[in-house]
């Protein structure tokens, strides 16, 4: 079982290769022990990398949006967000400058939010030093009938990077990392709103390469 800090640097990877193969193996990721370690034909996996999910939480669609939307403070909640500094605020967009720090990255990125309240967050980047493209995509819909403080999250999360060797790590770290994301936000609406009216539900998750 991989630690609950990764992702590693490249230097713990690199050290750890040469027995890493069995426990890859046991836990069924596609490529082989060989490939993943393999830096000549490392220009052949530059892919986008996808992960969909829907999830049914104890907090009302406004309270999970306020969340989403807190672009400004990501900083303090965000797994790995080291600054979020938000500009051109208006008329139901904004403009964002993110840092993203982990063992080897510190990279900034630009995203452009769209926000529709309380229903839709979706933040892009088609212009990073990090990534060739990065979408995160939030949609906020009514829960259970007679509980008003709850509601179904979509969340999607789609991203290239530019350079091959983050999309080797991405390819190792990628299912945990989403997943240690979504969290954040949900434990952060906890920390707003107190205890959840429902205990969460995972209703969908898929991971795929494209």
């Amino acid at each position: 079982m991989a630690p609950s800090y990764l992702p590693l640097s490249f230097r713990i990877i690199l050290k750890a290769s040469s027995s890493a193969s069995s426990n890859l193996s046991r836990r069924n990721i596609h490529h082989t022990s060989r490939n993943l370690f393999d830096f000549s034909s490392i220009t052949h996996m530059k892919k986008r990398r996808e992960f969909t999910g829907k999830q049914l939480v104890g907090y009302s669609m406004e309270q999970m949006y306020t969340v989403v939307a807190d672009v400004e403070n990501y900083y303090k909640f965000v797994p790995f967000c080291k600054k979020s500094m938000v500009y051109n605020k208006k008329d139901g967009k904004l403009t964002a400058d993110l840092v993203i720090g982990f063992p080897p990255l510190n990279e900034k990125y630009t995203s452009h939010v769209t926000l529709v309240r309380p229903n839709l967050v979706k933040a892009e980047c088609n212009d990073g030093r990090l990534f060739s493209y990065l979408l995160n995509h939030w949609r906020f819909s009514p829960g259970v009938k007679d509980i008003p403080q709850s509601c179904v999250i979509d969340f999607a999360v789609a991203f290239q990077f530019k350079s091959a060797i983050h999309s080797q790590l991405a390819n190792f770290f990628f299912d945990q990392l989403v997943l240690q994301m979504e969290r954040a936000f949900i434990d952060e609406a906890e920390e707003r709103y107190g205890s959840p009216a429902i205990k969460s539900h995972v209703l969908e998750a898929q991971s795929r390469v494209i």
